[in-house]
């Protein structure tokens, strides 16, 4: 009982400064997001799903002040590519730096502008998703922002659009505690790429949900900013329907303390869920990918690939589940984590879990951690590979498995790239 109280206590702390507008279309969802919050109150350590990872920094009253990163010359992410940008400087949507929210077969509107209208489309999304994710899993820092968030962007595909569609989060207050919400929705047939990228604030509070249509496909490509001393809990709901394809990749480097949950859905026959992630820390830096995939109809596939590298006492964190539900035959399940550790002061803390009640399934998870071969690293120096680029070119193949999971080339080369350019600025 005094467990339960502390976390009342902690979440009516939390709360007290936020503004709650129950009006509009949201109101109701708004509304009934607080409800499930102040049920659960805020997470503490000594729940099942956080006894890896501290949230105190994630739940305090305050975000911690930290301090802004200067990326020099280094170009940000995707800057090569033709995409809308749409741009929040601390949470807030700046027009002057974003493209006109105008793209062939997509709609596209702001939260705070959305909110007025007595209905919308996005009422069927809005904290729907959200909610369903709470069960067997409370995520509290998920209700947390269904309750409270009043930016973000609401878009609607309903035919394949010509570029990607760019969220750029940028962070210039030392102080700034961020929350936003973005709705995605895919209509039947159409496909659509989201980049994100950015440190966003000192304390980052996001969710996104995505409904994927028949037949529609989606792909999420996303660079976490390397800002080191930046929180950020992220979470993914998605439900995706009969024959269709949801496909995500998470780049993380740097970052003191970073969670991303993600909540997938396979509700149609013949469907694909991938979601893989490649982290990168050094030092001061708690990286958590904690995963649900529901298997619910037939032949449908799922992967999750998660690579971390870790050096001077970093700590990686991976909780990974594929639930199949009776009547899912067929189903196709894949899931790895795996650490490269540079040192011996890192850890890697893992819980992969399967749970099955088909009898005619292919399912497969595996964890593992360690240092570099010392015999490939032999080989490479053996035919006259200097020590440091033969190290970069092991790492780089070790995350190789992630970062295939990005079709498209272009921006899989930016990856790549950025991998390199952090490996060159943290030689052993």
């Amino acid at each position: 009982m005094a467990v339960l109280q502390s976390k009342q206590d902690a979440l009516q702390a939390r709360i007290a400064g936020l503004a709650f507008d129950p009006q509009g279309w949201l109101g109701a969802a708004r509304t009934e997001a607080l409800a499930r919050l102040t049920t659960m109150g805020l997470p503490g350590k000594r729940d099942e799903y956080w006894r890896y990872t501290d949230p105190t920094g994630l739940t305090a009253v305050e975000a911690a002040p930290v301090s802004l990163f200067d990326p020099g010359d280094e170009p940000a992410p995707f800057n090569g590519l033709d995409r809308l940008k749409i741009v929040f400087v601390d949470g807030v949507f700046d027009a002057s730096q974003s493209d006109a929210l105008t793209l062939e077969g997509v709609q596209i509107e702001r939260l705070a502008d959305a909110a007025a209208a007595d209905i919308h489309w996005a009422s069927g999304l809005y904290g729907v998703l959200e909610a369903r994710g709470q069960n067997p899993v409370q995520r509290p820092l998920a209700a947390l922002n269904s309750a409270f968030a009043d930016e973000g962007v609401l878009i609607r595909v309903t035919q394949t659009p010509l570029m990607p569609i760019s969220l750029i989060y940028q962070h210039k207050s030392e102080s700034s505690d961020v929350i936003l919400h973005n709705c995605i929705k895919i209509e039947s047939g159409a496909e659509v790429t989201i980049l994100e990228n950015g440190a966003a604030a000192a304390r980052f509070n996001h969710v996104m949900e995505i409904e994927v249509a028949d037949g529609a496909r989606f792909h999420h490509i996303r660079a976490q900013g390397r800002a080191h001393t930046r929180q950020a809990a992220t979470h993914l709901f998605a439900r995706i329907g009969r024959n269709a394809a949801f496909k995500s990749f998470t780049l993380t480097a740097n970052g003191r303390l970073t969670r991303n949950d993600a909540v997938l859905e396979l509700l149609g026959a013949d469907s694909v869920a991938h979601i893989a992630g490649a982290a990168l820390g050094d030092g001061d830096f708690h990286h958590d990918d904690t995963v649900f995939i529901t298997h619910a109809a037939e032949r449908c596939e799922s992967r999750q690939v998660f690579k971390k590298v870790l050096k001077n006492g970093a700590v990686g964190v991976f909780q990974g589940k594929i639930l199949v539900k009776q009547g899912a035959q067929k189903t196709d399940g894949y899931q790895i984590s795996q650490a490269l550790m540079l040192d011996g002061d890192s850890q890697f803390l893992a819980k992969p879990e399967l749970e099955i009640y088909a009898d005619d399934v292919k399912c497969s998870h595996g964890s593992t951690s360690g240092a570099i071969d010392e015999t490939a690293l032999f080989y490479l120096r053996s035919r006259g590979v200097p020590l440091r680029e033969a190290q970069s070119l092991l790492v780089l193949a070790f995350l190789a498995e992630a970062i295939t999971e990005i079709e498209n080339e272009v921006i899989s080369e930016d990856i790549r790239q950025r991998l390199q350019s952090w490996l060159a600025r943290h030689e052993r």
